[in-house]
This record gives C-alpha cells, sequence and structure tokens, in this order.
C-alpha cells in the first residue's frame, strides 16, 4: 500500500488515480490559472469521471496543496555539509523554488494553502512540520527555537509577499538569503 492523499491508504492503482489527478492539476492550472481551475476539468484531463476526483480531493485546494506536499516531500534530504547559512540559505532556496518556475501554479499553491478545509489543514500542518525539520536539519547545533521560528516566519512571510504580486517567486529566493543573513548568529572568528 502507498500512503497517499490527506485521507487514507491507497492501492497502486488508487495512487496512480491520484497521481493522474495531480499532474492534470498542474497542467491545468499552467493553461487556466486557479481561478478557472476546477475539479471536474482536472479529472476529463486526468481521464477520470469527476465523482472519481472528488473521493480523493475535496476541493481544488485541497488538490493544488497535494501537489505542493508531494514536491517539497521529494526533496532530497538537507545536505550535513557546509558553513551555517550555505545550508539554511540553500534549504530555504530550495522550498523557495519548488513552483517558481511555474508561476500559475506557484500562485494557486499560495492561495490553496489559505484554504480552509479540513483536507488543506491537515496538508498545511505536514507541509509546516516538513519545512520546520528541514530547516532544523540545516540548523544543526543552532538549533534555536526563535531562529527556526524567524527563519520559519521569514519564508510564510515571503511566500505571501509573492503570492500578492510584490515579488517573484524567483526573487523571493533571494530575499529568503537575504532574510537568512540576518537572523542566523554571525560565524565565530
Amino acid at each position: 500500500m502507498t500512503t497517499e492523499p490527506t485521507r487514507r491508504r491507497l492501492t497502486e492503482r488508487q495512487a496512480d488515480t491520484v497521481r493522474r489527478l495531480t499532474d492534470a492539476a498542474v497542467a491545468e492550472v499552467g493553461e487556466s490559472g486557479y481561478e478557472g481551475l476546477t475539479v471536474r476539468n482536472v479529472a476529463r484531463r486526468a481521464g477520470v469521471a469527476p465523482a472519481t476526483a472528488y473521493t480523493y480531493f475535496a476541493s481544488k485546494n485541497h488538490l493544488i496543496t497535494e501537489v505542493f506536499w508531494r514536491r517539497l516531500s521529494a526533496l532530497p534530504p538537507v545536505e550535513a555539509d557546509g558553513a551555517l547559512l550555505e545550508r539554511v540559505t540553500g534549504t530555504l532556496r530550495e522550498i523557495a523554488l519548488l513552483v517558481s518556475d511555474e508561476p500559475e501554479l506557484a500562485g494557486a499553491c499560495t492561495t490553496a494553502l489559505l484554504g480552509t478545509d479540513p483536507d488543506v489543514r491537515e496538508l498545511r500542518e505536514r507541509i509546516g512540520v516538513a519545512i520546520r525539520e528541514r530547516l532544523r536539519a540545516a540548523l544543526r547545533d543552532h538549533d534555536d527555537p526563535k531562529i527556526l521560528g524567524a527563519l520559519e516566519l521569514a519564508y510564510t512571510g515571503a511566500l505571501v509577499h509573492a503570492g500578492m504580486g510584490y515579488t517573484s517567486y524567483a526573487r523571493m529566493a533571494d530575499r529568503l538569503a537575504e532574510m537568512a543573513e540576518l537572523i542566523l548568529p554571525d560565524p565565530p572568528e
């Protein structure tokens, strides 16, 4: 059995259906944007019945949040080598750039992650924990809760800032590196 979206464990066949739906959602949002995205259109593109799509995803927010979760989950483990600033900025950059080359998807992810349905909330919590753990791994010996919290807030703020159109998602990665320099302790001399 494969652990797949929020609500349950899936057989290989069901996991394939979910993969087709998430792939179709990326293509659909790329063509029609978040506003034009519907679970029905995604189902059509994936070659499944709308009822089947709704079996796995309660809403378009749930579907897009699942796309982000899958990309985040697919990242390799945080490298333990290098200086503190390099590890942390590399980790922040990697997370920030997950969807940066797909502007419509990036905007959709920002909007979807703010959704209020229970499946989105559960995935948002998983995403938050995964990001926290990646940052904690990058911080290693400097795992101060205040520093970790500041980095999490910097990431979240940057995501919303980009989602509001104040900066690009690609530029967000550079801004996060600047924030990390301000937040992290100076290296010993």
